[in-house]
């Protein structure tokens, strides 16, 4: 037996040897201790021998496997937000934007339903008001009240309000660009899901309002030779304000890390600008603040499009059209800034 140092006195200190072999075992000197195996205490390696501990080494080895084409990881992502609308299983919207986004679905068809109920019951004065024709063609897309200003800017601010802002907020973008993603195929695929969605509403409420004119009525082909420039020329006025909500939107919500001021930004650029040039206009008889208003520019520029009578007399269209791509110009710019300052990490 070891004889312990007396009471107030310090243990001796442990000689090492720097030659000696390390063979995984650790011994523990107490000053105050017992004989009972103190001076002999040792950590053996998880699944080795006792007597003989090891170092574990730990070696990464990459994977080399094949991985998906570039297609079908864009598809995953358009899924996810898409797919997300109709079933369970994908992006967790919430169900008052479920809802609004069915019921502004119905609203929209309801030119569509009362040209079938003229068609049925032989109205003429009813398919005057409602049936396919320069003024409901535009009114359709770009009509004011109540479509851009309860219909679509609210859908537009709804589906935006968390579409980037919540991999900013959560971290979500390691999930993304840790695997073999672009950032250029993140943002499309981002800016296409809410494109596709505002289509739906927009672009396909348009084409069955002007096929259901053509049931109801039995229109024949030359009634739709003549009318189908008009559609066409809808159809691409749609197309310039899916465009637009959805760029504008998109900026703002790169540079948001919450659902709120996307939403509100985006309202309030879309109608608090259509506000302010109209009591500039009414006040002072000048009209050049219409030029920064979205909706007002993308207005005239439909009206001369679809030649409707113009509401907008102090300017060209093609300023307006100058307006609108300096706009997207300037959200895509920052949505591409915002989103190559994303980091594979929470920010």
């Amino acid at each position: 037996m070891t004889e312990e140092p007396p009471l107030g006195q310090d243990a001796p200190p442990v000689q090492f040897d720097a030659a000696a072999p390390v063979t995984g075992q650790g011994r523990m000197d107490a000053a105050w201790g017992s004989t009972a195996g103190d001076e002999d205490l040792s950590t053996p390696v998880a699944n080795t021998p006792a007597a003989s501990g090891e170092i574990f080494s730990q070696e990464y080895k990459p994977w080399n496997g094949e991985l998906n084409p570039r297609w079908m990881r864009n598809w995953a992502i358009l899924r996810h937000h898409l797919l997300g609308i109709f079933k369970k299983g994908h992006r967790p919207w919430g169900m008052p934007t479920r809802l609004f986004i069915l019921v502004v679905f119905i609203a929209s068809l309801s030119n569509a339903g009362l040209t079938l109920i003229s068609g049925l019951i032989g109205e003429s004065t009813l398919h005057q008001l409602w049936g396919v024709s320069r003024d409901n063609l535009y009114g359709h897309v770009l009509g004011f009240f109540p479509r851009n200003v309860l219909y679509y800017p609210i859908i537009a601010a709804l589906l935006v309000g968390s579409v980037i802002s919540e991999d900013r907020q959560h971290g979500t973008s390691a999930l993304y660009f840790s695997r073999p993603i672009t950032r250029f195929d993140y943002v499309g695929m981002k800016f296409i899901s809410v494109a596709v969605i505002q289509s739906i509403i927009v672009l396909l409420s348009l084409t069955l309002y002007y096929f259901a004119e053509i049931i109801a009525l039995g229109r024949g082909w030359a009634w739709i030779m003549d009318t189908f420039p008009l559609f066409l020329a809808a159809f691409l006025s749609g197309v310039m304000l899916v465009f637009t909500y959805t760029s504008i939107g998109l900026a703002l919500s790169s540079v948001s890390k919450g659902k709120f001021f996307p939403g509100i930004g985006l309202l309030s650029i879309v109608l608090g600008t259509k506000v302010l040039a109209v009591l500039v206009s009414t006040l002072f008889d000048r009209e050049i603040l219409y030029l920064l208003s979205p909706y007002d520019c993308m207005a005239h520029v439909g009206q001369t499009l679809i030649g409707t009578q113009p509401t907008y007399d102090q300017y060209s269209w093609t300023w307006s059209l100058a307006s609108v791509i300096a706009m997207n110009a300037i959200a895509l710019y920052t949505l591409s800034a915002r989103v190559s300052s994303m980091e594979v990490t929470r920010e």
